[in-house]
């Protein structure tokens, strides 16, 4: 666990409001690196006198009754159309006392309610992870705005959240809520083997993201998956130590600030001062 000092008052970045979007986060999911910065981040952020929302998939094996989920009637309702088919939204909220935190879940029926998370009892990714990832995304930008929440910064973690940099740029550029927010990608060396559903760009592609814009996904492998991330952020961390070498080559070439892998100990300043450098050129 991450040694958190508290520093209110000691920066002009105080006060900023950064959104957190996590593929994984403890203790709602087992113990694992991303697991633990999902939930360690944010505190360690908001202990730094940051204003934070926190945001992640809820999963069919998240214990809804031992972590006192519950629905948030007033932000659900709203209906998500992916590949012509509704698909409604709910919207259910945690809280982490230890931390002070609250964690919104985004959830339906037909893409969460499952007892796994990417994949089935047996290994094999799930036929649907495109749209799933499509309806997570799209599901926090649509839950923030009715929040009324507009943040400085977002930081998204696991390749779930990696279409969320494209729908900051493409999808929401004319939404006030979102004009000068920066984004942030964390790369993990959290593969899926083969490809997500070879229709995954034709899905992305709307009035405002073109075919040209998600050209990367014609072959949709975790490392093309992360390649349109990088495009589309603003900064990029490489947490693991081992993350793909292509993805580092690519992380160069975009000429974009990009943060190396820190440890335990010292991500929670690591990552606190990378995200200061993207607030300051904001």
């Amino acid at each position: 666990m991450p040694t958190f000092v508290r520093s209110f008052g000691q920066s002009s970045m105080a006060n900023k409001k950064i959104l957190f979007i996590s593929q994984e986060i403890i203790p709602y999911l087992p113990d694992s690196e991303m697991a633990r910065v999902g939930r360690y981040l944010p505190q360690g952020i908001q202990d730094r006198g940051k204003e934070i929302r926190t945001f992640m998939p809820r999963y069919g094996c998240i214990n809804e009754r031992r972590n006192q989920l519950h629905e948030v009637i007033r932000l659900s309702g709203m209906n998500l159309i992916i590949n012509d088919t509704d698909h409604p939204l709910i919207i259910k909220v945690a809280s982490i006392q230890a931390a002070r935190m609250q964690v919104y879940f985004i959830d339906n029926e037909d893409y969460f309610q499952r007892k796994y998370v990417v994949s089935d009892e047996s290994g094999s990714s799930f036929p649907d992870n495109d749209e799933r990832a499509i309806f997570f995304a799209r599901g926090v930008f649509e839950t923030v705005k009715k929040l009324r929440w507009s943040p400085d910064l977002i930081y998204c973690q696991g390749w779930i959240t990696a279409l969320v940099p494209l729908y900051l740029k493409k999808e929401y550029r004319e939404d006030p809520m979102f004009a000068r927010t920066k984004v942030v990608f964390s790369a993990y060396n959290d593969r899926f083997d083969g490809c997500l559903d070879k229709s995954f760009m034709r899905k992305v592609v709307s009035e405002n993201i073109k075919a040209k814009d998600v050209a990367v996904l014609k072959e949709p492998t975790h490392t093309n998956v992360n390649k349109l991330a990088f495009d589309y952020s603003d900064g990029i961390i490489l947490h693991s130590r081992d993350v793909d070498s292509e993805l580092r080559e690519h992380a160069a070439k975009t000429k974009k600030p990009v943060a190396e892998y820190s440890t335990p100990e010292e991500y929670v300043d690591h990552y606190s001062t990378f995200f200061d450098r993207m607030l300051e050129e904001a």
